[in-house]
């Protein structure tokens, strides 16, 4: 960080020496600022007729002195000063306001992104002396919806605040607001964010599934913040201001990361992650994580690192001078290659490497598909939304024990399973991977061999969770997904889960609308009827298959 920041073009010799001599300056604990320090800043201010800004430290030091224009400073990069969740950065800002006015909007926001133990605007008179001070810091328990306190203006006389002590007595409270973890407990504590172009139910139904997805992944959900805007912010996808109040509310409930439902492209997480220390991510990257930690077969380490791999490539970002020094080595050509560089092809060609392996899969699947038609048996495949009973109905169904939890993509790697008919045929039924909306691209691809088991089924069992209030949008999701796959042209017998949960009116109804045959996929006593529908639909395939 520069001792002088910002633009001095156009100030005299004598003005920036009296800048500087700030530095030689030391603020007692209990002051803000000194008076006679206050009205240095104030007297400088009126002769440039720009605002000027120091930053003081817990020790008393003057670290940085800010030039701004006439209605703000910018305050540099503060990276080096960045603490753990629930505390403050351990700097205090103090500038002028040129006219008699309180703290602004801005000022708000940056105590907030920066987490500044305090901001205080010292205004003018018309005679260039200080006048008043206006003081605010942020409020660890919020009442009403405001995150941070303003005091009552000071007098420039009145600095003898108790300054640190307050200081610490805010950062205590924000220690104590946060919950106690208990012994060997662990996991991400996260706000999530939407900012939608949608409609507000829209909005919150995919904040739900956004919910539903981070509990599944093991992460605490803190908190909800929904944004609605008619266009996204190209920088930081919400409003600047928006994103002061989302750091501070991460502050006060000591959250240790944001999950935002869209995704964020690179230069969004640069802006945003250069304003706040918490850890960011997307939707993208959260639904990545809960496949790494469901996967299990060789096959599926493959393809959720590929995926992981080809998101994170144009994201590799260089963050301080460290990531820019030169790597290479005797008898390398030229200076070498920076550590940014270096890093985004070592990710290249890991990716080159994952690509050559998953081949290698899809060629062993093709030699197993080829095998199996050889045995003249039919392929049913399960497909539907994650988490709507897939994995129960091929337990119920074939008797069998695979994975069959009540959370999203608890089901990764695929299983097939022999199911035999009560007259004779015989058949293969095979659980896939949940599908659900917004599916990341890189995902789909890296898991096309399993993807493309689906091109050999006869067959699609798509089954339907009635008992989500949004199964109309995930029946669309997976039906607008099969065709982008090109599956749309294989039959499809959707199956209405969880009848149970529904009276029979309503049950009749819905199959009557989606054409559909209703089932609760733990009770083997209902799926009668999906049996006999299965095995006729069947019938008119299994003559492809010759005798063996």
């Amino acid at each position: 960080m520069k001792k002088l920041s910002g633009n001095t073009s156009g100030l005299k010799a004598g003005q920036i020496r009296r800048l500087e001599n700030h530095y030689r300056r030391r603020i007692p604990p209990e002051y803000l600022v000194t008076p006679e320090t206050a009205r240095e800043l104030c007297l400088l201010s009126a002769e440039i007729r720009r605002q000027t800004g120091l930053l003081i430290d817990r020790q008393g030091r003057i670290t940085c002195v800010i030039v701004g224009d006439n209605r703000r400073i910018v305050i540099p990069d503060l990276s080096d000063y960045r603490t753990a969740p629930g505390r403050l950065n351990g700097l205090r800002c103090v500038h002028t306001h040129l006219k008699n006015e309180p703290l602004s909007r801005d000022d708000l926001t940056d105590l907030a992104l920066l987490k500044l133990d305090m901001m205080a605007a010292v205004t003018l008179k018309k005679d260039g002396e200080p006048h008043e001070i206006h003081i605010g810091h942020i409020l660890p328990k919020s009442s009403g919806g405001i995150p941070y306190n303003i005091l009552p203006p000071v007098k420039p006389n009145l600095l003898d605040i108790g300054c640190i002590e307050m200081i610490q007595a805010i950062e205590a409270e924000l220690a104590q607001a946060k919950p106690v973890y208990r012994a060997g407990e662990a996991g991400e504590r996260a706000i999530l964010v939407s900012v939608s172009t949608e409609s507000k139910d829209k909005a919150a139904d995919s904040m739900d599934e956004l919910r539903e997805l981070a509990i599944s992944g093991g992460i605490e959900v803190l908190d909800t913040v929904i944004q609605l805007r008619s266009r996204p912010d190209s920088r930081f996808l919400m409003g600047y201001g928006k994103l002061g109040e989302l750091s501070l509310l991460a502050l006060q409930k000591s959250a240790t990361m944001m999950v935002f439902d869209q995704e964020l492209n690179p230069s969004q997480i640069r802006s945003i992650t250069d304003q706040t220390d918490i850890k960011v991510i997307d939707r993208t990257q959260l639904i990545l994580d809960i496949f790494a930690q469901r996967a299990r077969t060789r096959e599926g380490k493959l393809q959720v690192e590929l995926a992981q791999s080809k998101y994170l490539l144009p994201r590799l970002v260089t963050k301080n001078t460290a990531m820019s020094r030169l790597t290479g080595g005797i008898g390398g050509r030229g200076p070498g290659e920076t550590k940014l560089e270096l890093n985004r092809r070592q990710v290249r060609d890991r990716i080159n490497r994952l690509e050559k392996a998953i081949e290698l899969v899809i060629r062993q699947r093709q030699q197993q598909r080829a095998k199996r038609s050889k045995k003249s048996l039919p392929v049913i495949s399960i497909i539907g939304y994650t988490n709507a009973g897939k994995s129960t109905l091929l337990n119920t169904l074939t008797k069998s024990k695979v994975l069959a939890e009540k959370r999203l993509f608890a089901t990764l790697d695929p299983s097939s399973r022999r199911l035999k008919f009560p007259k004779e045929t015989e058949v293969i039924i095979t659980d896939t991977v949940g599908f659900i909306k917004n599916i990341p691209k890189d995902l789909l691809v890296a898991f096309r061999a399993t993807l493309e088991e689906l091109n050999n089924a006869d067959l699609l069992l798509h089954v339907i969770d009635i008992g989500n209030p949004r199964f109309e949008d995930q029946i669309e999701s997976v039906e607008r997904l099969l065709s982008d796959l090109n599956l749309d042209n294989i039959p499809i017998l959707r199956v209405l889960n969880k009848q149970d949960l529904a009276d029979k009116e309503t049950v009749d109804k819905l199959c009557r609308i989606h054409d559909a045959i209703p089932i609760s996929a733990n009770s083997e006593s209902t799926l009668a009827p999906l049996i006999e529908k299965m095995e006729l639909s069947i019938k008119s395939i299994i003559i492809k298959y010759p005798e063996t």
